[in-house]
């Protein structure tokens, strides 16, 4: 069963425990594109910067009727929190269908200036098959239902499984294989980067969207669902320029 993985840390103590982004991966050192984002609902989410005052997320990270932040952190793990200025959600992501397990246009733009280097998208439809490696980065739980093991991006090298396509990719721990916990996204790491080594160069290709525990059950450290980016990179390339952050195509 898939788990919606914005969930606020005060509403996990149903999720069973299981090791997930987690489950022994390491935090990324150096400089990053990734951002936290927190909403006045007590959500939080990971993010992306694409340019220097524009990130790119899940839409269902950023519903209508709540505020939301963009949290950096400073050399001393300080928070700092920025302000957003405008939101872009894909205009047929469909929370509706999003609950019912089906995949939809969960991609969406947040204004706001962040000191984060950007990261490139890559745009073009990718040919994807079982058994490719993809890396994700996020600020999410490191075990489920505890709310405190979250805030650290960390980093997680997955492969893919079942058949891929346009609209859906299915990542697992190739270690584990979806049998027991093991390496994948939690509460936290909606919207965060899937990235691919594209000629050499780590380039965006998606955002997760959910994440299963081992055996499909609720929770985490099983599969990690994610949206490819390549059908929405036209609707990215239009709502960054009328949110007045063009990006290069």
């Amino acid at each position: 069963m898939r788990h919606l993985i914005l969930v606020a840390p005060l509403l996990l103590a149903s999720l069973s425990p299981a090791p997930a982004l987690v489950g022994g991966a390491p935090a990324v050192q150096g400089p990053h594109a990734a951002v936290m984002i927190v909403g006045s609902r007590g959500n939080s989410c990971t993010g992306i910067a694409v340019a220097r005052d524009l990130v790119l997320t899940a839409a269902h990270c950023v519903p209508a009727g709540a505020e939301y932040k963009l949290v950096e952190f400073d050399a001393q793990r300080q928070p700092r929190l920025r302000d957003t200025q405008g939101i872009a959600r894909h205009p047929q992501f469909s929370q509706k269908t999003f609950d019912a397990h089906r995949a939809t246009a969960d991609v969406a733009l947040i204004k706001v200036a962040t000191s984060a280097m950007p990261a490139p998208i890559h745009g073009e439809r990718l040919k994807i098959a079982p058994g490719d490696r993809l890396t994700l980065q996020g600020f999410g739980l490191t075990r489920a239902g505890d709310g405190k093991s979250g805030g650290t991006l960390r980093s997680a090298t997955l492969t893919v499984t079942g058949k891929p396509g346009n609209l859906q990719i299915r990542l697992m721990d190739p270690a584990t294989r979806n049998e027991r916990p093991g390496l994948g996204a939690c509460t936290g790491d909606s919207g965060a980067p899937v990235f691919r080594d594209i000629g050499g160069r780590m380039m965006v290709v998606g955002v997760v969207s959910w994440s299963t525990a081992a055996g499909n059950e609720a929770g985490c450290g099983g599969l990690t669902g994610v949206t490819p980016l390549s059908l929405y990179y036209p609707w990215i390339l239009q709502a960054a320029k009328q949110l007045g952050s063009p990006l290069a195509p």
